[in-house]
């Protein structure tokens, strides 16, 4: 017989939980980078803030601790020299590659 679980049983997950080393974070933002959805690299830039701590990343990037949670809440879209404050605070910069896309 086939045991129920109920939905308020289950641990809830928290990403910035396992964000722990460098290249934790690096990985998960170019995951999130693969997706080619802005709101996603927003997600990603608040979960890899909650794990260095908001107020610290809000402190190197200049940032008021309000403004950053403001810029990376969902369905935001922060201007590029937010985005770029983020992860300079961060310790991440972001790459460009050719995509090897034909006809563009």
């Amino acid at each position: 017989m086939t045991q129920k679980i109920k939905l308020a049983d289950l641990p809830v997950f928290d990403m910035a939980e396992h964000l722990k080393t460098d290249e934790d974070i690096a990985n998960y933002l170019t995951l999130a980078l693969q997706d080619d959805d802005p709101s996603e690299l927003t997600h990603a830039l608040g979960m890899i803030a909650r794990a260095r701590g908001m107020t610290e990343v809000a402190k190197i990037s200049g940032l008021t601790r309000e403004a950053l949670y403001k810029a990376l809440r969902p369905n935001s879209q922060p201007r590029f020299d937010t985005i770029s404050r983020v992860c300079n605070a961060l310790g991440v910069r972001l790459v460009v590659q050719a995509s090897h896309a034909q006809g563009v």
